[in-house]
């Protein structure tokens, strides 16, 4: 058996919300961020179809990491940290490692902190998700030689009253650009050589598309058909809200989604089509107002030569 030492404390700083949890003796804690109120990427399942199920949630987000010195091995460290949230009432809703979660593409959808606090080894690392209530607590364990990285996100429900952050909900059908507003979907196509399409809405923090708002996709297919040499490419977009990489993921996973519905609804063959996430790389409108980042949500046609 591992003697533990060094107490996991996670949730708000200095309040009975704090989770303990025992690490082995010598963890260094090499980060620690407290940001509220926030958003998370809560990854919820492996790689599926090309994607990762996951939701936003939405308080103070807790980021710790730790790195321990020795011969352990990730499961060595994250099964007694499994079984203290079993015993403290925690639900695991994802426990995977290594080609079980995904590989790479689990990888990028997951939120890690940055070196030299965390280093993933893709072949060495094993990642777990809990969730009690309104809070959720996310785990990443890695190994790079003789050292054990040890990451914790924590999400604990903002108070009651408090403000909370904008997060990327989708609530709202995206729209075109202002500059494009009024043109046809083909038109702005061949003009521009790419194009809102409108009227797409996701659950959220969701990459399941609902039913409905199939206007712009009927257009799209129309246009695909009409020329057997086109090609497009469905590229997604979030706001500025929560860290790049789950912004990308989510994004991808909003584009495969709509490429899916042309496929599957609309008959587009998918070998003429791409799907990618830019995250919150290209807005365009500011993301300091609401309506801004509800502009900047949004997945676009992009011609392709």
């Amino acid at each position: 058996m591992i003697a533990r030492g060094a107490v996991l404390a996670l949730g708000l700083a200095g309040s009975a919300a704090a989770l303990p949890l025992d690490l082995p003796p010598g963890a260094r804690l090499t980060a620690e961020e407290v940001e509220g109120p926030a958003s998370h990427a809560l990854l919820l399942g492996p790689l599926t179809d090309g994607n990762v199920p996951q939701r936003i949630v939405e308080g103070t987000v807790t980021r710790r990491a730790w790195q321990i010195a020795g011969s352990g091995t990730t499961l060595g460290l994250i099964a007694p940290l499994r079984e203290a949230l079993l015993a403290q009432g925690w639900t695991i809703a994802l426990d995977c490692a290594g080609r079980q979660c995904g590989g790479f593409d689990f990888r990028l959808a997951a939120e890690v902190l940055p070196p030299p606090a965390m280093f993933v080894d893709l072949g060495q690392f094993h990642y777990l998700t809990a969730i009690r209530g309104a809070e959720s607590l996310s785990l990443l364990a890695s190994r790079s030689g003789t050292t054990t990285y040890l990451q914790a996100i924590h999400v604990a429900a903002a108070p009651a009253g408090a403000a909370t952050a904008p997060d990327d909900p989708g609530p709202a059908p995206a729209r075109p650009a202002p500059a494009a507003a009024g043109a046809d979907l083909r038109d702005r196509l061949d003009r521009d050589g790419h194009a809102v399409l409108g009227g797409l809405r996701f659950a959220s923090g969701s990459a399941t598309l609902e039913e409905g708002a199939e206007d712009d996709l009927a257009r799209l297919a129309e246009w695909l058909a009409a020329d057997p040499g086109r090609r497009v490419a469905i590229v997604g977009h979030t706001d500025a809200t929560g860290p790049l990489e789950p912004n990308i993921a989510l994004s991808r996973a909003r584009a495969r989604a709509v490429l899916d519905r042309l496929a599957s609804v609309h008959g587009v063959p998918r070998s003429r089509m791409e799907a990618h996430g830019m995250g919150w790389l290209a807005p365009v409108a500011t993301n300091l107002t609401p309506e801004g980042r509800d502009a900047n949500r949004r997945v676009e046609a992009v011609a392709l030569p």
